[in-house]
C-alpha cells in the first residue's frame, strides 16, 4: 500500500509541494494539516492513480481548481469547471472599489457582465445589503456554475443569457461592472492558460475590442450618474481610460491592484 508522503514525493519537481498537498488532501476527502501530521497514511490504488493523474494535468497548466472543482475568493469557497475562468486575486481590486461606490453613492442596482463563475455578483450580492444584482453571460455553462454558486453560498443574484447588452433591451442600471476577456492573443502568456475557456481570456483580437463594446454600449443602461467599474491588463490603464473619456464618461481614474499594476478602471456618465 502507498503512503501520502511516497505519493508527494513522486510528485515532487513535476508540481509544487503545496499543490500536490491540495490535491491529495481533496482526493483522500482529508485536510492538508491531516496529511502534514500523518504522513504515513495509506492511500487506495484508486486515489493514487487519480492523484498521479492529476500531477500530469497540473504539470501541463491545468489548474488546481479545476482538479478540486473549488477556489476562494474573498475568503468564500466558489465552485470552478473548465467552462469558467478560475478567479485570481487581481479581481479583488474590482471588488474593493465597488464596495466602495456602493458605500459613497448608495445604487439600487447592479449588473455584472459576462460573469464567469459569478465571482464578482456573488461577492456583491452578499456584501451589500439592499444592492439588486443581475449578472449576464453569453455562456449557458458559465450561467450554470455561477447559478450554483449563488444557490450555495445564499446570495439573491437575478442571472441573464446575453451577450453584453444585447438581451437587455431598455433596462438601466446605477452600477456597471466587467472583467471581460482582456489578454492579447498574442500575448506570450496565453500558451500558459491552455486549459481555461479561450473565450473567457481574450477577444481574439487585440485585447481591448470587448472592453470597447462594454464603454461604447454603457452609456444606454446607465442612469444619470451612475457608475461603470472595468477589471483590464497591466498595460491597458492609458487605452482604457481614453476609450472611456471619448464615450462621454467623467470622473475617471485608474485603481492599481496589489502588484501596483493599473487593474481597475472607473468613471461616471455625466448627472
Amino acid at each position: 500500500m502507498t503512503t501520502a508522503s511516497e505519493l508527494l514525493a513522486a510528485a515532487a519537481g513535476r508540481i509544487s509541494r503545496s499543490d500536490a498537498r491540495i490535491v491529495l488532501a481533496h482526493l483522500m476527502q482529508t485536510t492538508r494539516e491531516a496529511l502534514i501530521m500523518h504522513p504515513e497514511a495509506s492511500v487506495s490504488a484508486e486515489i493514487k492513480s487519480a492523484f498521479l493523474e492529476a500531477v500530469d494535468k497540473i504539470s501541463r497548466g491545468c489548474p488546481v481548481a479545476y482538479i478540486t472543482g473549488v477556489r476562494e475568493f474573498w475568503c468564500r469557497p466558489f465552485a470552478v469547471t473548465p467552462d469558467v475562468l478560475v478567479p485570481r486575486p487581481d479581481t479583488e481590486t474590482l471588488i474593493e472599489e465597488a464596495l466602495a461606490v456602493i458605500q459613497k453613492k448608495n445604487p439600487r442596482t447592479c449588473i455584472d457582465l459576462g460573469t464567469g463563475s459569478g465571482i464578482i455578483a456573488v461577492t456583491l450580492a452578499l456584501e451589500a445589503v439592499g444592492l439588486k444584482v443581475s449578472a449576464a453571460d453569453v455562456s449557458r455553462a458559465a450561467l450554470e456554475v455561477a447559478r450554483g454558486n449563488a444557490a450555495r453560498l445564499g446570495a439573491q443574484v437575478e442571472f441573464i443569457h446575453s451577450n453584453w447588452f444585447d438581451a437587455l433591451a431598455e433596462r438601466k442600471f446605477d452600477l456597471i461592472v466587467s472583467n471581460p476577456p482582456y489578454i492579447d492573443p498574442d500575448d506570450e502568456h496565453m500558451k500558459n492558460l491552455s486549459f481555461e475557456p479561450a473565450s473567457a481570456l481574450t477577444d481574439g483580437i487585440d485585447g481591448l475590442e470587448d472592453l470597447r463594446r462594454i464603454i461604447k454600449g454603457a452609456p444606454a443602461h446607465l442612469v444619470c450618474g451612475g457608475t461603470l467599474i472595468l477589471e483590464h491588463g497591466y498595460d491597458q490603464g492609458a487605452a482604457v481610460r481614453k476609450l472611456l473619456a471619448e464615450a462621454g464618461f467623467c470622473s475617471v481614474r485608474t485603481v492599481r491592484d496589489l502588484g501596483g499594476n493599473e487593474r481597475v478602471s472607473c468613471a461616471e456618465l455625466p448627472s
